[in-house]
């Protein structure tokens, strides 16, 4: 496979489309890189889950590396593009365009109140306790000459 046929399939994704980061290509869908190239553009890179990346190493690992780091411990997945072939680079980027998907639908959501609100203070107490704080001495400032 060539950049070229990476590219294509990537591109293919709905909504996808390809934009550049830190000096090499990158594809995003959903507000958020979900593939990538190398500047070299012989190696690819898909975002997916750890657990999505240990199926893919195992049945392919000639064809999927971990990235290094911590970027490979939470799924950045580089694809040795001389050993790929067309359907499993479709599967691992449909995987990954996906998971964009998902994270750009979490994100939206609104989030679940875990805490009841507290009862509003009566008007008279809180005049009460606003005169309290007041009460202290103010310092005057000099006039001016």
């Amino acid at each position: 496979m060539l950049a070229g046929d990476f590219r294509r399939i990537v591109l293919g994704m709905e909504g996808a489309f390809e934009a550049s980061h830190m000096g090499h290509p990158d594809f995003r869908a959903h507000g958020r890189i979900f593939a990538t190239l190398n500047a070299e553009e012989t190696r690819g890179v898909v975002m997916l889950t750890p657990e999505q990346q240990q199926n893919l190493l195992a049945d392919h690992p000639a064809m999927f590396t971990p990235a290094a780091g911590a970027w490979g411990r939470s799924g950045s997945t580089m694809v040795n593009l001389d050993a790929a072939d067309e359907d499993t680079i479709g599967e691992a980027v449909t995987l990954a365009w996906q998971n964009a998907a998902a994270k750009a639908a979490a994100k939206t959501k609104p989030v679940a109140r875990t805490h009841k609100k507290r009862p509003a203070t009566p008007r008279k107490k809180r005049a009460a306790i606003v005169r309290k704080k007041t009460k202290t001495p103010t310092r005057r400032k000099k006039p001016r000459r």
